[in-house]
């Protein structure tokens, strides 16, 4: 009974396996055989498009380096040794923190002994001025000289200036430390880092480069063309470099005057990051939205690589694939308005599968357009 219970536990799941592997084997074995019946007729699997009528607003490309609109380089500005840097490349600080100290320990007892100076010459006039308004009560009485208490005023005048004096140096002491330390002017990150402690620094040395990602900026230089069309508020959308996704600014100054070679305009697009994604110095390629809306030819971004305006697509024609170029457009939407003198409404073209076609290879359509379009 044990032994045949043994080979029921046994026996099952490898009758299951072997079924599984015999069946994998036969679906296998059908597609081997419908993949020969294919090369053997020469043909090959591919997806059609049609091309289609789309709106399309007008547009103004441009290009251009993505900048932080609160960037500051930050230089020394008394000569001295750096004694204590308080951040890395990347840190992020509030407004005011103090990135680095030169000669920090000899400013401060600079401006404690200032301190210490002020106290005693304020209380030496403190002094004074009581004498002095003794002085003066007693001359009243006739109880002492004039001669004595213009001395009291003389002596009270002195610890006034005195105290002046002392109050100055201490401006200057607090002036001197304040210069010696380079803090951040606002809230950002700290770009770049220069300098190292105990390096020595000389007026107007660079040390540090904060920036502000939260707000960018994107400076683009347009052809002549457009001073009729642009306008302020306009929208911009622009993509870069590892990022699949666009994203979005806004036109926020036009030049008064085209640049010195007489053939650009240069303008100002404004980028929100509050997330911080985008950093500067990314290199931006976009379209300025323009109001006018035109219907044109179009085709799905996905089936098209342009070299700059041009592309090559194959147009399935009678089930051949024919070679064609034609002239693309900036993308909006997901979608390139297309230019050619062949193309029409309604023309397929191939799309999975282009890169295993050549002029007159025979085509298999393995799925209708509105499919292969994903509609």
């Amino acid at each position: 009974m044990e032994r045949k219970k043994l080979y029921l536990y046994v026996g099952i799941p490898v009758l299951a396996i072997i079924a599984a592997i015999s069946y994998h084997r036969v679906q296998r074995n059908k597609e081997l055989s419908h993949q020969r019946e294919q090369k053997d007729q020469g043909l090959v699997p591919v997806t059609l498009v049609p091309v289609e009528t789309r709106p399309f607003r007008s547009a103004i490309a441009f290009t251009g380096n993505l900048l932080a609109v609160n960037r500051a380089e930050l230089k020394a500005e008394v000569a001295g040794r750096v004694t204590r840097v308080t951040v890395q490349e990347g840190d992020r600080v509030a407004a005011g923190t103090v990135l680095c100290a030169q000669d920090e320990d000899e400013l401060l007892l600079s401006v404690q002994a200032a301190e210490a100076q002020l106290a005693q010459a304020q209380a030496q006039a403190q002094q004074t001025r009581r004498d002095n308004d003794r002085a003066q009560s007693l001359l009243e009485k006739r109880s002492v000289t004039r001669q004595a208490a213009q001395q009291a005023e003389t002596n009270y005048n002195a610890a006034m200036a005195a105290a002046r004096a002392a109050e100055s140096n201490l401006g200057l002491a607090k002036t001197r430390l304040r210069k010696a330390r380079t803090t951040a002017p606002f809230a950002g990150e700290v770009a770049k880092r220069s300098v190292q402690p105990g390096e020595m620094l000389n007026p107007g040395q660079p040390s540090f480069e904060v920036v502000d990602n939260r707000k960018l900026e994107i400076l683009a230089d347009l052809p002549t063309e457009a001073l009729a069309t642009v306008k302020i508020g306009m929208k911009a959308s622009f993509k870069v470099a590892g990022f699949e996704h666009p994203f979005e600014g806004r036109l926020t100054q036009i030049s008064p005057s085209v640049q010195a070679d007489g053939r650009t305009l240069r303008v100002r697009l404004e980028v929100p990051n509050p997330q911080g994604l985008l950093k500067g110095g990314l290199f931006a390629e976009g379209l300025i939205e323009g109001e006018n809306v035109t219907q044109r030819s179009a085709l799905p971004s996905s089936i098209l690589t342009a070299t700059g305006r041009e592309a090559e697509v194959f147009q399935a024609i009678n089930g051949i694939a024919v070679r064609r170029k034609l002239t693309v457009g900036p993308e909006q939407n997901g979608w390139r308005p297309v230019e050619a003198d062949w193309l029409t409404a309604g023309v397929q073209i191939v799309g999975q599968g282009q890169k295993l076609v050549v002029d007159g290879t025979r085509l298999q359509v393995i799925q209708t357009p509105a499919t292969a379009q994903g509609k």
